[in-house]
């Protein structure tokens, strides 16, 4: 009893605090965006507080735990369990608008960026992994979970965990130099992605257009994105259209927002339920809650990101301190994706907004990754 008091004493609670309550957050939003809505929609928010519930249970349970002997016993059948499911999802999973992303009642994906992380600190959280061949190591680690996922496909997704398993890299300075380089790599392959699109729509001969899409490596709903993105006026009607409704939702909320069950977008149905719940809720939320609101949710997701930091600069081992960058930088990859769309400086991907989006596979899993957080934090003093 003493030793469990003890690690609860121990626990970062501005952590734990910052997370419950962005959770309380997300519920409340997700049935405020479905009380003008009929049937399953109404519903939503109970399914996302009861897998809320069983994701802190997760969490508490995680960092109760010592992570060292967690990373030692699950991190190799996590990463290999992950492997199986994501290509048992592109075999057997239910073809939903044209991909193939969930296996019974969960997304194989998701799961696949906790036993990543977990694999990757596993992997390289020791000494004398600076060589070459470490860094050959790191891109099959990384890759091919990411080319399994893309295969769904599920851009979005393959897009947020390569940056967390590169931050993972970095602080283990495997082979920094070449890291960079690919980082560099990278983003000239999406500058040049985004220029050619941007070439193709100045075309006026659709042949011509249809030529020079054919270069691509992108889906049919992938190219409609990025002209989107690089157009948003063109289509108002058609692909560009929750967009646009999401963009007046923000703006319509000024400082103070219209209240809850009060916004007019989600009410009369501009904004569809079907995203008002999930890539787009933080429309919502702004709509309803206005700017005050706004920076209450990023004050919250600060204090996730600061602790977070906290705990992976004062880890007393390398495997703590890469589990605590890789589930931060995931943190920070899909707030910044996700806020970034819905406001038409980014691409739109379908990323969730943590704790805020219905979605159960992502909220257990990012439930789970911050346990093992905290547990570095918890155990820090043990050996």
């Amino acid at each position: 009893m003493n030793t469990l008091l003890e690690k609860l004493k121990r626990m970062d609670w501005v952590l734990t605090g910052c997370i419950l309550a962005l959770v309380v957050m997300g519920t409340v939003f997700i049935w405020s965006a479905g009380s003008a809505r009929q049937g399953v929609f109404q519903s939503i928010w109970i399914t996302h507080a009861v897998t809320a519930a069983f994701g802190l249970a997760l969490y508490f349970a995680f960092a109760l735990v010592d992570y060292r002997r967690l990373l030692d016993v699950f991190a190799t059948p996590a990463y290999v369990g992950a492997l199986v499911l994501l290509v048992a999802v592109l075999l057997f999973g239910a073809e939903i608008y044209g991909g193939r992303r969930w296996l019974w009642f969960f997304q194989p994906s998701e799961i696949s960026k906790l036993a990543v992380i977990l694999f990757a600190a596993h992997l390289f959280g020791r000494s004398g992994r600076e060589s070459f061949k470490w860094f050959l190591a790191g891109a099959l680690v990384l890759g091919v979970p990411a080319l399994l996922i893309l295969k769904e496909p599920d851009l979005g997704t393959a897009l947020v965990l390569v940056p967390a398993g590169t931050a993972m890299l970095l602080a283990a300075r495997v082979w920094t130099k070449g890291l960079v380089a690919l980082l560099l790599v990278g983003l000239l392959a999406a500058g040049t992605v985004l220029g050619t699109v941007f070439i193709a729509e100045q075309t006026p001969d659709p042949a011509r257009r249809a030529q020079i899409y054919a270069y691509l490596p992108l889906r049919a709903h992938q190219l409609k994105r990025l002209r989107v993105f690089l157009f948003p006026d063109r289509d108002l009607r058609g692909a560009g259209y929750n967009l646009r409704q999401a963009q007046i939702s923000i703006g319509s909320g000024s400082v103070w927002g219209k209240g809850l069950r009060k916004g007019s977008q989600k009410t009369l149905g501009y904004l569809p339920p079907s995203v008002s719940m999930n890539d787009f809720i933080f429309a919502v939320l702004a709509e309803e809650s206005g700017f005050r609101g706004t920076l209450t949710m990023l004050a919250l997701f600060l204090g996730v990101l600061l602790t977070g930091a906290h705990i992976a600069f004062r880890a007393t081992d390398d495997r703590g301190r890469l589990v605590a960058v890789g589930t931060t930088t995931l943190v920070f990859c899909h707030l910044y994706v996700n806020v970034a769309m819905s406001i038409g400086l980014m691409p739109i991907t379908g990323l969730p907004l943590p704790f805020i989006s219905a979605g159960r596979s992502f909220l257990v899993t990012l439930l789970a990754a911050l346990g093992v957080v905290q547990s570095v934090a918890v155990h820090r003093e043990e050996e």
